[in-house]
């Protein structure tokens, strides 16, 4: 599968730890923003806290939540 910046639509790595591309973070945070961002999102993968709600990789249907009710 392959990435895309949810705000051009140009591929971006697969590793990548966010959604959006270099050009497009910087245009809509600023670039201290977009770095601090990046760091952070790098801090919490180094502590294992990252993935937990990750909507690019993960998918599942509405109906499958509530089926226990």
């Amino acid at each position: 599968m392959v990435k895309k910046c949810v705000y051009c639509k140009s591929e971006i790595d697969e590793k990548s730890l966010i959604d959006v591309c270099k050009r497009c973070g910087i245009a809509v945070w600023g670039e201290k923003m977009f770095n601090a961002i990046l760091n952070n999102m790098e801090a919490a993968k180094d502590e294992g806290i990252y993935d937990q709600g990750s909507i690019s990789t993960k998918s599942f249907k509405l109906s499958d939540k509530f089926t226990n009710l």
